[in-house]
């Protein structure tokens, strides 16, 4: 796509002497969110792909989940929504190769799991390799696994935070990409330990995604080198 605009009013093209400008819009990464809830982090990587200078764009929303709240978000916003039933599509291999049938249709380039409640299985996986992130609320390697708030709390460390990292076969083991640190109170809950790393999810997730369409990941055994 691309826009021209050009000086002057009378004839049709102009005179020689009139400036043409041409705006090529660059294309953008297509993204698929995989969710099982309320999609927090997926709403906040659609409001990041709005900006003028984003790199990537949704192109599918995918759910385990019929009710879910981010899938339904994702319907009032007019996306691309599905839902796939993990009941219904038996052995998961079935299942995940509807998934994969959907992400092929939209022309998917990066998978991004944002509270989907699953591990990922093989089907998914090889065909995704080293094109799917996951974000977690600890930093990793600690706490990995479900509630990892509570877990940093129970274990009184004065920093946590959330990891984004690449998705392997593991729970939560795979190359860490970016991590930022959240500190502690005193007086935490689990709830508002909660709160203030979620809004550190929000910026990082998308800034990982906006690396990953820059072509600047490179992983290099445990390591994700960010190239300059």
């Amino acid at each position: 796509m691309w826009e021209q605009s050009c000086g002057g009013s009378s004839p049709p093209f102009g005179n020689l002497s009139d400036t043409f400008e041409v705006k090529v819009m660059k294309k953008r990464g297509r993204v698929a969110v995989l969710l099982s809830g309320r999609g927090s982090n997926f709403e906040a990587i659609y409001q990041n792909s709005l900006k003028p200078d984003a790199n990537f764009e949704i192109a599918a929303v995918i759910s385990d989940k019929k009710e879910a709240r981010g899938l339904e978000r994702a319907r009032e916003l007019n996306l691309n929504a599905f839902f796939v039933s993990p009941k219904k599509l038996k052995p998961k291999e079935v299942y995940e190769k509807r998934i994969l049938e959907i992400l092929q249709e939209h022309q998917v380039e990066l998978v991004c799991l944002a509270g989907y409640m699953r591990i990922v299985g093989e089907t998914l996986l090889s065909a995704y390799e080293g094109r799917m992130l996951n974000i977690h609320p600890a930093l990793l390697p600690s706490f990995p696994g479900l509630h990892g708030q509570k877990q940093a709390l129970d274990h009184g460390v004065k920093v946590s935070g959330c990891t984004v990292h690449f998705v392997d076969a593991g729970v939560d083991t795979g190359p860490i990409i970016l991590q930022k640190a959240v500190e502690v109170k005193e007086d935490d809950s689990e709830e508002t330990l909660s709160q203030r790393i979620l809004k550190e999810e929000h910026k990082l997730y998308s800034k990982a995604i906006t690396l990953f369409f820059e072509n600047r990941l490179q992983i290099q055994g445990r390591r994700v080198i960010i190239s300059t």
